[in-house]
């Protein structure tokens, strides 16, 4: 629309950083589960998944991330604790990083969630 200001380019975004915990053991082990409740989860919230990679450590635990059209999420997982970091950044003003993380919590049954916001670029 004439006078708009274009989001296009926008040099702004929202990098949320969370932790969950009292999440079910079994769940934090699983590489495909994980991928596809991120993929889900930034989905909802209004971000547009390009790729999802996993690598899983022995003896347990699992890093996912979701390469986004608008930054990247991220889970880090510690089953035997039953605990996980998430990180999600996105620019611009599509997606909601807060919500992504949220929706994560939620799917995930977690017991605690702690969560930051720092406003990046030119807010």
């Amino acid at each position: 629309m004439p006078g708009e200001e274009s989001l296009v380019g926008r040099f702004a975004g929202r990098h949320v950083l969370a932790e969950f915990e009292g999440i079910e053991p079994s769940l934090l082990d699983d590489a495909v589960l994980l991928k596809k409740t991120l993929a889900e989860a930034v989905t909802e919230a209004g971000a547009t998944v390009c790729e999802v990679v996993s690598h899983s450590f022995a003896p347990q635990g699992v890093t996912v991330l979701a390469l986004l059209a608008e930054s990247h999420a991220s889970v880090h997982t510690y089953p035997e604790i039953g605990s996980v970091f998430v990180d999600v950044f996105t620019c611009g003003d599509r997606a909601d990083p807060e919500r992504a993380v949220a929706l994560l919590a939620k799917m995930l049954g977690a017991g605690t969630v702690r969560m930051s916001t720092v406003e990046r670029g030119e807010n």
